[in-house]
């Protein structure tokens, strides 16, 4: 029997008016976080790229056309430089220390048959705390160069002599509160990432290993558990090495008040801070060492996305 042409309207009109409401609710919801997004990110980055053709000193509105006159101007300045061998420093230390750290607590607490919650939450929870109120405890407390500071009174208990840790002198010991500071705030968020790896690695690849002879431990680890967590392993590389550029509050907060802070001690983002915020106020060429360094963090980051085939089927 055919439809009535009535009732196929109807159907047609509350089908177009029941999508009607879901576009309706998904804007509701949707609309204020996207206009946020675009409103205090997309029109601050546009407009960087802009002022970063222009002479803009002591304001953020352009004044005169330069060009490519401040991309110039950073590029040629020794401290831009300088400030990028401190990133390249920086990353030399906290990646693989970070990769090799966060992996081995994940395969420890992954093995832990009681209270692995417990340890994972633990381990995460470093990850919440402020990079401005951590830098401050590792300055005031821990390493604070004087007798009374933690890493002075064990040095003490074995009879070593004070150390003077954010000297900026050598021997350069600011690297290793630098290093260790970042350390305890980033491990547990990527101990996390190898976990939710380590949950994917199929149990039937175990127990064929071990049908073959594979001993539990190294031989089981090389063979299965490391290739297995080979995306996870370039996701955390990449996700180490941008966040190693945008290294802000522990360099500002631990050596802006050291006496004769050297330009090598400074990562890009300093720099940026000190160049647009500093004396001079120069948002031009501020902006245009922004955008240098955001172009600096995209080849870096599809490199290495090549070099690693991330997203390449394997055969």
């Amino acid at each position: 029997m055919a439809t009535p042409a009535s009732t196929r309207r109807g159907t047609r009109r509350r089908a177009g008016s029941r999508e009607r409401n879901q576009t309706l609710w998904f804007w509701v919801f949707v609309g204020p976080f996207a206009a946020g997004l675009v409103l205090f990110t997309y029109v601050p980055l546009a407009w960087s790229v802009w002022l970063s053709f222009f002479d803009a000193r002591n304001t953020v509105s352009p004044t005169r056309f330069v060009g490519f006159g401040n991309y110039a101007t950073v590029l040629g300045d020794a401290a831009f430089r300088d400030a990028l061998g401190t990133f390249t420093v920086f990353t030399a230390f906290i990646v693989p220390a970070t990769y090799v750290l966060s992996l081995a607590l994940a395969l420890a607490v992954g093995r832990l048959r009681r209270a692995r919650a417990f340890f994972r939450s633990v381990f995460f929870l470093p990850t919440a705390c402020s990079y401005v109120v951590a830098a401050l405890i590792w300055k005031l407390s821990l390493f604070n160069g004087v007798r009374f500071g933690l890493a002075n009174t064990v040095l003490g208990w074995f009879g070593a002599d004070q150390v003077a840790w954010l000297s900026t002198t050598d021997p350069p010991w600011y690297w290793l509160v630098l290093v260790t500071v970042r350390l305890w705030l980033q491990t547990g968020f990527y101990m996390v990432l190898f976990l939710a790896g380590l949950q994917r690695v199929p149990p039937l690849l175990y127990e064929a290993a071990a049908v073959d002879g594979a001993r539990p431990g190294w031989q089981t680890f090389r063979h299965i558990t490391f290739p297995a967590l080979r995306a996870t392993s370039v996701a955390v590389v990449l996700l180490l090495v941008i966040n190693a550029f945008q290294a802000f509050d522990e360099f500002y907060n631990l050596l802006s008040d050291a006496r004769g802070y050297p330009p090598y001690a400074r990562p890009p983002l300093v720099y940026l801070y000190y160049t647009a915020l500093g004396q001079g106020q120069d948002f031009g060429v501020g902006s245009a060492g922004a955008v240098v360094l955001a172009l600096i963090i995209a080849v870096a980051t599809v490199a290495q996305a090549r070099w690693f085939g991330l997203g390449r089927k394997e055969g």
